[in-house]
């Protein structure tokens, strides 16, 4: 099984932007574990710009482009180093990936990505791919590292998508707000409605970024490419993620002839 996994700079941090040693050596672990049986990976990790804040000794995330193109410039390199550790302990490789929407965007770029990660999981490398944060000013104004894991998903024809974030999956309303709101545990189509929850003004979910999520379910369904939406703070759930059992919330592929 090929599996697009997406981890949130909040799973591998801490909020002063240095680095989470436990979550990322968990998450290490579960990860060389699951390649161990057989599976092929690809990692789009945030927290660059959040290590490069921690790294810098500043006080808060920047809010002008300069400052978070160098916080992102010194944070890429920490987070490629402690990956590349801790995956060595486990006798893993991993190859680092910058893209712009660029590269995606133009069908011989695209070509020349999806050839480079096609061969890195052949030779059993991990692609660890990001955000070109220090030279692309619109992917970091967007900060959808949501979007790209769906992009990477399907520009690579996986098998599964998993978005790990620090929420639980999809809620029928802000469960901060309404006692009543019931958790979701699958979808089978991204309805008007459901968008409509995740753009509201104010919304719990909006603010965790519900709204990116549901974008990339959408690309990613119309692409017959499962989704799954899960906690990261427990990366040993990705076991029963790819087991197919009932963490998170699954969005189900498009079947053929299907409306999404």
């Amino acid at each position: 099984m090929t599996v697009v996994i997406k981890i949130g700079t909040s799973n591998i941090t801490h909020p002063t932007g240095h680095l989470n040693i436990r979550h990322m050596e968990q998450l290490v672990k579960v990860l060389s574990d699951l390649k161990n049986a057989g599976h092929k990976l690809v990692l789009v990790s945030s927290g660059a710009i959040g290590m490069g804040v921690g790294k810098l000794g500043l006080n808060s995330r920047p809010e002008d482009m300069p400052t978070k193109q160098a916080a992102a410039a010194v944070g890429q390199c920490e987070l490629m180093y402690t990956y590349d550790k801790l995956f060595s302990e486990y006798s893993h490789v991993v190859a680092q990936i910058l893209l712009t929407g660029s590269d995606v965007a133009d069908d011989g770029r695209r070509r020349h990505f999806q050839n480079t990660v096609s061969r890195l999981l052949e030779l059993g490398a991990l692609p660890i791919i990001n955000e070109n944060d220090t030279v692309s000013t619109d992917e970091i104004a967007v900060g959808d590292n949501d979007t790209l894991g769906a992009i990477v998903a399907c520009a690579v024809g996986a098998d599964l998508l998993v978005l790990l974030s620090d929420i639980d999956g999809l809620y029928t309303a802000d469960p901060h707000r309404d006692p009543s709101a019931a958790f979701v545990r699958q979808v089978d189509r991204i309805t008007p409605e459901m968008e409509a929850m995740a753009e509201k003004a104010g919304s719990g979910l909006a603010v965790g970024g519900m709204a990116t999520k549901l974008k990339a379910g959408k690309m990613a369904q119309q692409a017959g490419i499962e989704m799954v939406i899960a906690n990261g703070a427990w990366p040993e759930n990705l076991y029963e993620i790819l087991e197919g059992r009932g963490v998170g919330t699954r969005f189900l592929a498009k079947k053929e002839g299907q409306s999404i």
